[in-house]
């Protein structure tokens, strides 16, 4: 197929598109390479893959409506995995103009390019930030998420709505997948695993947050990966058995549309999260205990029975594993 990755400079961006191109997809891949960090390493990641066969790359920012046009006018995708996005929960407490113009006005941007050009199927990145303020473990998308507690998290909540909506409208089947805490070899350096390692191989303290209590759903990036393309390949449909009068917020009647939760259900503390990285590294953390912070929410526990249903999910790897891996990536990467 030929398939449009937004995001193939990011985390999860590039190893999708590895794992397309690998199996003989044809990509086109969409970025704009911002500095919200280190855009060495974001060009580290697409050397990877623009050299590979079947890969086109645009330098595009979804904000820009014109562009989009032509790249879908042009490329003409028969599916499209949207990926890209203003992350970070905490940097949209400073900068919230930058998330409504990527993860808003951006998809919005995507939205239109499938409705206009017959897209088979859309899937889109949304979060497990979306559960705000949910208590009730472990998290399962037929529970309500009307009480985000980031703009990130309100910014991803509205593309599901979005989505929904267009499903409806046009006829474009699409798929959310909420991410849990997705981690692993080319990650972000603004996620804890990247900013402990580098941390600790210098000898300086850790910030642990909620004094290390709090569990994540902490999910290798390449059982994401698998996630995504598995879905990609089965076209959401409606829901036959959905009712107006107790309506599911996980599928629809009236569109082809499905939300599922995408990450590990074994849920692993944070202080045993350091635990195996100091283990990788052969050195002790110094830990600066500090609160909660604003925001952020106690515990995450994913629940994929319904991933696992549709498309036979199932996480394989494993903290121990996943961040030995990492660890020795980064170690290569940046020569220490």
């Amino acid at each position: 197929m030929k398939i449009l990755v937004t995001g193939t400079a990011g985390f999860i961006g590039s190893h999708v598109a590895m794992r397309l191109l690998e199996r003989g997809d044809e990509v086109i891949g969409l970025d704009n390479l911002n500095d919200y960090y280190d855009v060495s390493l974001k060009k580290a990641r697409l050397a990877r893959i623009q050299g590979q066969p079947g890969y086109t790359h645009v330098h595009a920012d979804l904000a820009d409506r014109e562009v989009i046009e032509t790249v879908f006018a042009h490329h003409k995708p028969q599916r499209v995995i949207h990926l890209a996005a203003q992350a970070g929960v905490r940097y949209a407490a400073q900068n919230p103009h930058v998330y409504v113009s990527s993860n808003v006005t951006g998809f919005l941007h995507v939205l239109e390019g499938c409705r206009h050009h017959g897209v088979e199927h859309l899937v889109f990145a949304s979060t497990s930030s979306v559960y705000g303020a949910n208590r009730s473990m472990p998290f399962s998308e037929h529970q309500p998420t009307e009480h985000p507690l980031t703009l990130y998290a309100a910014t991803k909540k509205a593309n599901e709505q979005m989505a929904h909506s267009y499903a409806h409208l046009y006829d474009i089947p699409c798929t959310g997948l909420r991410f849990f805490t997705v981690y692993g070899p080319w990650g972000r350096p603004d996620m804890a695993l990247f900013l402990f390692t580098k941390a600790i191989l210098a000898g300086e303290p850790i910030k642990v947050f909620n004094h290390g209590h709090h569990k994540r759903s902490f999910t290798y990036v390449d059982d994401i990966v698998e996630g995504v393309i598995r879905t990609l390949d089965r076209v959401s449909t409606k829901d036959e058995g959905w009712r107006g009068e107790s309506p599911d917020p996980a599928t629809s009647g009236v569109a082809s549309y499905r939300i599922y939760n995408i990450g590990n259900e074994q849920p692993v503390e944070l202080l045993r999260y350091i635990e195996v990285l100091e283990q990788c590294l052969g050195r002790k953390a110094q830990m600066e205990m500090l609160p909660l912070q604003a925001g952020d929410v106690p515990d995450t526990e994913a629940d994929v029975s319904a991933l696992s249903t549709m498309v036979d999910y199932r996480p394989q790897i494993g903290v121990d594993e996943g961040i030995a891996r990492f660890v020795e990536w980064y170690r290569e990467y940046y020569g220490v």
